[in-house]
């Protein structure tokens, strides 16, 4: 099962006795866990009915135990086993021994009162073992693994759909670009932003672009923007707001060459019939950042770019070399890329 189909079930009240959770996306783990108490268990019983373990420190069969005896003061119990170590393919050392027997006899006759949440927080399990199989065979097994980047989008989505908000296409981008594919962030982020939406229900790029947390490759961006409309004037201003956050201007100006080489093998393997997905594969960055230079490659000619990362490289040389000032050399260098654009548009107008 995936997540959206068991949260499905969950939320129409249809349980499985067993559950194991598997993967390393802790949002989509602690979301269903989450569900699981609220849609299961009365307020009341949430009081008695919850019993949590660790499998680092608790046997199974101390918890198969507790799942087969009777709940004291309510009609159904959650048990949560939190990292069950035994379904890796090199368990580490742990305090106890677990003996899987006694799991693999519960899973043919599960409790009727007892949910029972098996949850492996790993990257891989050894499906080859047959307690694995038997999990996969008799209990509800949703993969929690981290998003794709092609995904992203459909989650955006999907949480903003939760939230009650609309997103704008353009604010899908700056989202896409800071948060990435961190589920955890991106619901923190979303749920942010659909608090300052409001009323109005939707969620623009200037609501976006005025709350997100921003980093230092979306300002990089931002300066390529910038250097696109020829801005000298807003390009110091992103400069200085980065200085601000003490970003060292050497590491600015790699940060800025290296969104021009991307924009270039953008503009060249376009030509060469690659796919959006292709070229961020290709290039090893976030889709977001490919589809962003897609837009902005149509602003320059190979020649320029190439032009202006041969900018890039003389005022990288010239910092390191001491023969002049770190901020200062920066300044120059976005007036330099800047005049040498206005003059090519000079240029070609005659």
């Amino acid at each position: 099962m995936n997540y959206f189909e068991v949260l499905k079930e969950i939320k129409s009240k249809h349980f499985s006795p067993v559950y194991l959770l598997y993967g390393t996306e802790s949002y989509l783990i602690q979301d269903i866990r989450q569900q699981l108490l609220m849609k299961a268990l009365t307020e009341e019983d949430r009081e008695t009915g919850i019993t949590t373990y660790d499998l680092t420190e608790t046997s199974i069969q101390e918890v198969i135990e507790d799942a087969e005896t009777y709940p004291f003061l309510s009609e159904r119990k959650v048990i949560i086993a939190n990292n069950a170590v035994f379904l890796k393919a090199k368990p580490e050392k742990v305090a106890v021994e677990h003996n899987l027997d006694v799991l693999q006899t519960y899973l043919a006759a599960p409790a009727e009162y007892t949910i029972l949440v098996i949850i492996a927080p790993f990257e891989k399990i050894d499906e080859r073992k047959k307690v694995t199989k038997t999990l996969k065979q008799q209990s509800a097994f949703i993969e929690c693994q981290p998003i794709r980047d092609w995904d992203l989008p459909k989650w955006i989505q999907t949480l903003a759909k939760n939230a009650g908000v609309a997103i704008e296409e353009d604010a899908f981008d700056i989202i896409g670009q800071e948060v990435g594919a961190n589920l955890l962030m991106l619901k923190q982020e979303i749920d942010k932003l659909a608090l300052y939406a409001g009323e109005e229900g939707r969620i623009t790029r200037e609501i976006t672009e005025k709350l997100i947390a921003h980093n230092a490759t979306t300002s990089g961006l931002k300066l390529v923007d910038a250097v696109i409309e020829k801005d000298l004037s807003k390009a110091v201003h992103i400069y200085k707001d980065l200085e601000k956050a003490n970003e060292d201007p050497i590491a600015l100006v790699a940060l800025l060459a290296s969104q021009f080489r991307t924009v270039m093998h953008v503009k060249v393997l376009q030509r060469k019939g690659y796919s959006q997905k292709q070229m961020a594969q290709q290039l090893k960055v976030h889709p977001y950042v490919v589809k962003m230079s897609q837009k902005r490659e149509k602003s320059f000619t190979l020649e320029e770019l190439q032009e202006i990362i041969h900018i890039f490289t003389e005022t990288d040389t010239q910092i390191k070399q001491g023969k002049m000032d770190k901020s200062l050399s920066f300044e120059l260098l976005l007036y330099q890329i800047i005049h040498h654009r206005q003059n090519k548009t000079v240029r070609a107008s005659k």
